[in-house]
């Protein structure tokens, strides 16, 4: 995938993922890469953003394999950056596709 793509839809894919439950850093890395590749270089810089952004809280939970992980959970108000981001996505999908479609139809 583009980079420049993958850059405008992560913060929404990072949203959608702690939306549907707490996680910590790794373990959204593979969440994520799910849908765009990413690695930790790109994803803590985001996630310590979004939390300085206070969209996320974080917490510490005592791990048997390691350190304490780092977890985040969607706040209030990174709830409510959520539904923006979301429909700002649909909005900008919805137009691209069409304009697409009208392209292909010119061709």
């Amino acid at each position: 995938m583009n980079s420049q793509f993958k850059k405008g839809v992560l913060e929404l894919i990072v949203l959608l993922s702690i939306s549907k439950r707490d996680m910590y850093g790794y373990e959204l890395i593979l969440e994520v890469s799910k849908v765009v590749d990413v690695n930790e270089g790109t994803m803590y810089p985001l996630l310590k953003r979004l939390t300085n952004e206070k969209y996320f809280d974080t917490y510490l939970v005592e791990s048997t394999e390691g350190p304490s992980r780092k977890y985040y959970k969607i706040t209030t108000l990174g709830k409510k950056r959520l539904k923006e981001v979301k429909k700002n996505w649909k909005e900008f999908s919805l137009s691209v596709n069409e304009f697409i479609k009208e392209c292909e139809n010119n061709e």
